[in-house]
């Protein structure tokens, strides 16, 4: 089964408009890491710019002259100077509108967030297969989490879970990147080969990296704990929901089934429902209890 991608992580004390400029540019962000620089910016093309858009504000005037002189006995003069200076706005224009490639202002900002924010953010190919597999499954309990109705409606501690949640997502992709470098290396060395001296030394180390996944692996089933507790007072939510607006509706059976003769039939129907009510919203209750004792379990 392949490994969904991760995409950029980004920690989450960098600005949110920044976060979202790096996430959009995975391909670039990796050439910007592989040693990609943009070329500077020249003097000559800051001044082709200045110039075309000096042209281009000055257009209304020069019309306006021309059309003076088009009115007085200077008009062949007036009509030569005229086509001159379209043709002359026309070619600054199809310049202004053809950017270089290597002078693109979105690669430019993109290279100066990466370059201010070094450090903050993680790319997909920092993230092992296995990594990334461990990564997938916390963001996958984490967004079940945040998308939920019930820490919407603030049932949960949503404003907690806003701010702890995405620190847990973080430093679980920082401990995986560490543990992918570590493992790439490992495994380098052990394909050249080793000494049976130096085995007694790497048996340690390979024990060192399966703890420390195990630990990692404990943050991300404790994160699943939690959204499944969440998901359980979803439910719960979404049918307590659907049992209040059946509620809503009983004062048109209850008066139908009377004017039919048939009302003493669904007296136990009746209050059956209004069981599944209370019994549901015992249920909700109990499912956000679990989940609040659940975070509280990922805080410590």
């Amino acid at each position: 089964m392949p490994v969904q991608s991760v995409g950029v992580v980004v920690d989450p004390a960098v600005p949110p408009e920044v976060a979202g400029l790096l996430r959009a540019n995975a391909p670039l962000l990796a050439r910007i890491k592989a040693g990609w620089v943009p070329p500077p910016e020249t003097r000559a093309d800051r001044r082709k710019g200045q110039t075309g858009l000096v042209l281009l504000a000055a257009t209304p005037v020069v019309v306006a002259l021309m059309a003076v002189l088009l009115a007085t006995a200077a008009a062949p003069a007036g009509f030569t100077l005229l086509g001159l200076f379209v043709l002359v706005v026309l070619t600054r224009m199809a310049s202004i509108t053809e950017v270089p490639y290597d002078d693109r202002p979105d690669e430019r900002a993109v290279y100066e967030r990466a370059r201010w924010y070094d450090g903050r953010y993680l790319l997909p190919e920092e993230f092992d297969e296995d990594a990334s597999r461990v990564l997938t499954r916390a963001q996958r309990a984490i967004g079940a989490v945040l998308r939920s109705h019930v820490n919407a409606e603030g049932l949960l501690d949503d404003a907690r879970n806003a701010v702890m949640l995405p620190t847990q997502e973080w430093e679980i992709a920082r401990l995986l990147a560490k543990l992918s470098a570590l493992r790439r290396e490992h495994h380098d060395l052990l394909a050249r080969g080793i000494a049976p001296e130096v085995a007694a030394v790497v048996e340690p180390l390979d024990r060192a990296l399966a703890n420390s996944e195990a630990a990692v692996i404990t943050r991300v089933e404790a994160l699943e704990r939690y959204a499944a507790h969440v998901a359980e007072a979803e439910r719960a939510y979404h049918a307590r929901g659907q049992i209040e607006e059946l509620r809503a509706r009983l004062p048109r059976y209850e008066e139908l089934l009377a004017e039919a003769g048939a009302d003493s039939l669904a007296v136990p129907e009746i209050e059956r429902l209004a069981q599944d009510a209370d019994q549901l919203e015992q249920i909700l209750r109990r499912s956000v209890r679990s989940a609040h004792e659940a975070f509280r379990y990922l805080e410590g």
